[in-house]
């Protein structure tokens, strides 16, 4: 059988298949759930598109993820944007994806509470890391656009309260691609300075806006650049009604730029009225203490003792003097009268014990001629000098013989 059409390549019929459907679908919007979401280090993702009737393979090439700023994961119902594209080495086609948002609420909200669960789960937002900022403030690290409605506000807010406030601006975008991450930078930067230990506080700031403008504080590396603060923070982003993650990540959330001026700097107008009031109040408690301490001298001045201060001191000491001695003799009396009493007692004892006193009774005492006294006829020899001691006098005789006792074993001549 003779083929009257001359036959295609697969190359081929696959190109024409690709140039159709590329032309015909070269902007398509596509309703469906997403499965199979993976995304590989290089920076695409891949999923598959699919409904109760079909599926179709699409990609989000790393230039669209970009823009994408909620987390792409399976079983969400998504609004895609794109075209068709054709690859030939697999015969297959895919939605190539240059928007995608969730269906039922904002992208934005949807990336917000995504972002918002998991820096939760790791703690940043625990109310216990909060800490307290500076009873002082000498000086402030101000992050924000140096030409924004924003720095107007706080410093013109700063300079009508106080003048003792220093502050260093730190220029940064605050909108748009890459803005978080330059916020981030400026403050770790600011941390990691030797400058940092003078700063006693870092504010955070930018004027309102739209849900869209406002993004940048609400990015992973801002966020987490103001909970590693080493310097207390301050997040001043917006209006009241606004919220960032990045005032939940701060020690302290101003709902407006003028307020945060107002928490961190003493009103100097209010201070001077307080330090009046208590200039008259230390005025008047030192009135009433001059004034007690006149009556108290006026007291001393009427007592007796300043009005006849002869009388009260010279009078009233020489009475005392005079107690005083009589107190005095009479206590050395009793002392001599003691010692007399004493001194009988020890002279009778004294008499009554010594040797001499037995010469009043007949007794003598016989000394040799070294004044010796002889115990014995054994201390004597013949023709030896000897004393005899008696009440009134001495006998000096020579020893003619001894004659010992008759109980005694020898008689010696």
């Amino acid at each position: 059988m003779q083929n009257p059409i001359e036959p295609l390549t697969v190359g081929l019929l696959t190109a024409q298949i690709k140039g159709l459907l590329e032309t015909a679908f070269e902007e398509v919007w596509v309703l469906g759930e997403t499965s199979g979401v993976s995304k590989p280090r290089s920076g695409h993702c891949y999923l598959t598109l699919k409904d109760e009737n079909a599926q179709l393979p699409a990609v989000v090439w790393k230039s669209a993820m970009l823009r994408v700023k909620f987390d792409i994961r399976d079983g969400q119902m998504v609004l895609c944007h794109g075209r068709i594209d054709v690859y030939p080495p697999h015969g297959k086609y895919q939605l190539v994806i240059d928007h995608i948002e969730p269906l039922g609420q904002g992208e934005l909200e949807l990336a917000f509470r995504q972002l918002h669960a998991k820096l939760e789960a790791e703690g940043l937002f625990a109310p216990e890391k909060k800490r307290p900022l500076p009873q002082t403030v000498r000086r402030i690290g101000l992050v924000t656009s140096p030409t924004g409605a924003a720095v107007r506000d706080f410093l013109q807010i700063l300079g009508r309260r106080t003048r003792r406030i220093n502050v260093l601006i730190i220029p940064v975008r605050v909108q748009g691609d890459g803005a978080s991450r330059e916020i981030a930078r400026a403050i770790q930067r600011l941390n990691d300075s030797p400058e940092s230990v003078t700063i006693d506080c870092l504010v955070i700031t930018r004027g309102g806006g739209s849900q869209e403008d406002l993004w940048t504080f609400n990015e992973e590396p801002l966020v987490r650049a103001v909970a590693a603060s080493k310097i207390p923070t301050i997040s001043a982003v917006g209006h009241e009604i606004d919220i960032t993650l990045c005032d939940l990540a701060a020690d302290f959330r101003a709902l407006t730029p003028s307020e945060a001026a107002e928490r961190i700097s003493p009103n100097d107008t209010e201070k001077m009225e307080i330090l009046v009031r208590s200039q008259l109040t230390l005025e008047r408690f030192l009135s009433q203490k001059i004034e007690v301490a006149r009556q108290k001298i006026r007291r001393f001045e009427e007592h007796p003792l300043f009005k006849h201060p002869k009388e009260s001191l010279v009078y009233s000491q020489q009475r005392n003097l005079d107690l005083l001695e009589e107190k005095l003799h009479v206590g050395i009396e009793k002392l001599l009268n003691t010692a007399k009493t004493k001194t009988g007692q020890y002279s009778s004892t004294l008499e009554a014990l010594s040797p001499l006193s037995i010469l009043n009774r007949g007794y003598s005492l016989t000394f040799n001629e070294n004044n010796q006294l002889l115990h014995s006829v054994n201390d004597a020899r013949p023709h030896q000098e000897i004393h005899t001691t008696l009440t009134n006098g001495t006998i000096i005789s020579v020893v003619q013989d001894t004659i010992q006792n008759s109980n005694s074993s020898q008689t010696e001549r």
